[in-house]
């Protein structure tokens, strides 16, 4: 059975440098630092890769961050796998949990986190399941 959780989060994003021998490839590389709260109660870090190209309104990233805290109550963490894409402008977004990342009372979680910016407020709805007691 389905369940969702809401609520908000901060997000600190910090630049670092390219990884020695891939400046070329021009991809940005920053760190997450995630604090949420609502019915995830947690906090994140990760690492993110990102490009921009010539065409205005054109990008990507991928990141993976490691979930730590309470959902409704159950205590674990989990990662999460981003992968967007901006063709133009318009864009798309996918962030899943990785299978079988889950420890605590959240092991056995699947589900699917969708984000949504509004009045430059972060938050998130998050569908999830997790397996019987």
């Amino acid at each position: 059975m389905l369940a969702q959780a809401k609520g908000q989060f901060e997000v600190k994003l910090q630049l670092q440098q390219a990884s020695p021998g891939i400046e070329a490839a021009r991809l940005g590389r920053q760190t997450i630092d995630k604090q949420f709260r609502g019915d995830l109660d947690a906090a994140s870090l990760g690492e993110m890769l990102a490009v921009m190209t010539e065409v205005k309104g054109s990008a990507a990233y991928v990141a993976l961050e490691r979930v730590d805290g309470t959902l409704h109550g159950k205590r674990g963490s989990f990662v999460l796998l981003h992968s967007a894409v901006m063709d133009r402008g318009a864009p798309s977004l996918s962030v899943q949990v990785v299978a079988d990342s889950a420890s605590g009372e959240l092991s056995g979680l699947r589900g699917s986190m969708r984000i949504e910016i509004s009045e430059g407020q972060h938050h998130y709805v998050f569908d999830y399941s997790l397996p019987p007691e």
